[in-house]
This record gives structure tokens, sequence and C-alpha cells, in this order.
């Protein structure tokens, strides 16, 4: 078996709606991952892709349709459907096993063709109870976001400095949907979709081809002098029904600790350089921070307050805008971990941090109020 995977290629799609078809984008990432490092899909040992049929993608049995295009006809291949960092640690898993030296990690989503998301999020909800008053991914954050406000005072302008900051940083990112220098004033001043929640604090419909190529120690150290190794990875799963939950003291607890557990990480605080987080609302990233232990409980307002997570503070968190600036709904998760890879390269571009990421942190979520969580730990030596 072998010991360390790595990373050795990344490549993404830009999250504005395009005219081009969902074929053709993906193949287009495909070709680009895999000629970074000079294969071609011949070489590739297994691939694993992740993708929604009917919900995000409107497809009946989506791989069918797209398997020759992501390099898997004919290949060992499997699809997750989901929070696409499962699919990553599935892949992590093969090679780990020693069977495949290569793996290739693909996740799509083609949001302009998709309906809105609550849309599809309403029927997440059970049939009987839950989906007849209409409960959707929005409005089942408003009610996250006001329990978090009320129970530890956190204000709604500290909440819409997360849109301020992460609008701002995405200016500097090619990939991103949506952009712009903001006022919390102009935030909190946006549509009220569902209070308190309102327009700009919540993540747009993306387009998002997202593509990570693995390899085991041996044959990345062949393929790129710059390989990112896989460090630690944890998921956690809470209840199905919101009325039996605690919305402020969710799974991503469990998660983070069996990342840091596997990565040897014992005070995340100091030894996380960056993080790329999913905050589909922009209070969540408060909340998701506390929860990965990068802030005290309750200090999420604090924490924004302090200029920390800016891309210029001592722990920056998504520099890359984030998903409030591109939200590949299914593909979301992977391109935070694409995101911090190439932080830890120096490859971001003008988006690149002022600062050495030698570790770094991308998180995944899905369903309502962050009813899954999963965290990879990535970084070098």
């Amino acid at each position: 078996m072998t010991k360390r995977v790595g990373i050795v290629s990344v490549a993404q799609g830009a999250g504005a709606e395009s005219k081009d078809n969902f074929y053709d984008q993906a193949y287009r990432i495909t070709k680009e991952v895999l000629e970074k490092v000079g294969i071609t899909r011949d070489d590739l040992g297994t691939i694993v892709t992740a993708s929604s049929d009917i919900f995000h993608g409107g497809i009946s049995c989506a791989n069918s349709y797209y398997w020759e295009t992501t390099g898997a006809f004919l290949k060992n291949a499997s699809r997750q459907d989901g929070e696409s960092l499962f699919a990553f640690f599935y892949a992590v898993m093969r090679i780990l096993s020693g069977q495949f030296d290569t793996a290739l990690v693909m996740a799509l989503c083609k949001g302009s063709e998709n309906p809105p998301n609550d849309t599809c999020t309403l029927m997440f909800a059970d049939p009987f109870y839950q989906r007849p008053v209409g409960l959707q991914e929005t409005l089942a954050a408003a009610l996250q976001m006001r329990l978090y406000l009320e129970r530890y005072g956190i204000t709604e302008e500290q909440c819409a400095e997360v849109a301020v900051k992460n609008l701002g940083n995405a200016l500097g990112n090619p990939y991103a949907h949506r952009k712009g220098r903001y006022t919390v004033e102009e935030i909190l001043g946006s549509e009220r979709l569902a209070d308190p929640l309102t327009a700009l604090q919540v993540a747009p419909k993306s387009e998002g081809m997202v593509a990570v190529l693995l390899a085991s120690e041996e044959k990345a150290r062949a393929l790129t002098d710059k390989p990112v190794w896989f460090k630690g990875y944890g998921s956690s799963l809470d209840h199905f029904y919101l009325g039996d939950r605690d919305l402020l003291k969710g799974p991503l607890r469990d998660a983070a600790a069996r990342a840091y557990r596997m990565a040897g990480i014992a005070d995340p605080q100091k030894e996380i350089d960056l993080a790329e987080i999913t905050e589909p609302y922009a209070f969540q990233e408060l909340l998701w921070c506390e929860d990965l232990g990068l802030c005290g409980e309750g200090e999420g307002g604090k924490l924004i307050a302090s200029g920390r997570t800016r891309r210029n503070g001592d722990l920056p968190v998504n520099p890359s805008g984030g998903v409030l600036a591109n939200n590949p709904y299914v593909s979301r998760g992977l391109q935070r971990l694409v995101e911090a890879v190439l932080q830890i390269r120096g490859e971001a571009g003008e988006r690149q941090v002022p600062k050495e990421v030698k570790t770094a942190l991308a998180h995944g979520t899905h369903g309502f109020a962050g009813q899954c969580h999963a965290v990879a730990i990535v970084g070098i030596g």
C-alpha cells in the first residue's frame, strides 16, 4: 500500500453562465488537468465523479451522459451524489489501497440549466410534514441565522462583513461568478429574502466543472515537482429532521476533529495557514469557523471584526471569494480544495495571500443548515 497521496494537478471552469454545453465544458476541464502533467486518459487508473442526477443536473443517470468525456469510458469508475469532497476522499482511498497509482476526481454542475437552488432543495425535505410548508435551504438557513444572532449576540453587521470581505476578494478571482466592492450598508440593504437574510448574503447559482488529479507518492513525484499532499479527512452527518437538531452545534465539529486527528493537528488556530470554507450564507462562515476551532464558541463575530480572516490577515478565510462569489452546488466543496491547492503552490494569481501557506483546510457542506459536512487537510512537507 502507498503511504501518501499527492495532488498533482487541478483545473476549474468559470462560474458565470456559459453558452457552452455541459459535455464540452467537462471535456475541456478534463483535458486541461491531464495536459498540465503530460498524461492522457489512457494513463488514468480510476475516475471518481461527483454530480447530481435530477435535482442539480436535470439528467437521469448523469454519469452515463458524461462518462466518456471525463475519461471514464471503459475505466474503473464510480460516481458520488452530494458533497464533492466525499468523491475526493473516495479517490484517496482507492490510491491508498494500492490498486491504482492515479485517480481523477471530477465535480460537475451546470447551474444555468438547473432550477433555482431552493426549488431543488425543497425536495430534500420530508414529503409529508416539511415539504408542504415550503421548507428549503434558504428558509432553514434563516432560522439558523436568527438563532445564531440571539444565542451569541452576533450582529447582522458582523454577518454582512463576511459578504463585504468575500465579494471583495472575488475581484481577484477570474473564475468568480459574483464579485464587487460593497459596504455593510449595501449588503444589508439588498432585498430581504428570508429574515434576517438579504440577497447579497446568499450564494448565487453558478456553473462548475472542477478536476483534481491524484497520484501515489512515487507517481506524484514523477509527475510534478510541486505535489500537495493529502493530510487528513473527516465527515459527519446530522439527524434528518430540522427540529431534531441543535442548529448551532452541528456535525462539523466531529468532522473537523477526525480530519485534525488524521493530520496530526492539535491547535488549528496556529497550525492552519488558510481555510477555504463553503458558506452558502454569509453568517455560516462565522459559525463554521467556530465549529472548525478557528475561534471560540460564539466568537465568530469577533473573528471577522479582528481582520484575521482577511486576505492579508494571519488566518485568511476564503481569499477566493468563497461560495458567496461562486456556487456550483455539487462542485463547491471540491472547488474549495482546488483553491487551497493553488494557494499552497503559490499559483492563485491576484487572489494569492501574502504569506507562505504550508497547511490548508478545505470544507464542504450539504443539506439544510449544514446537515452534513466534510473537511480535508492538505499541505506540503
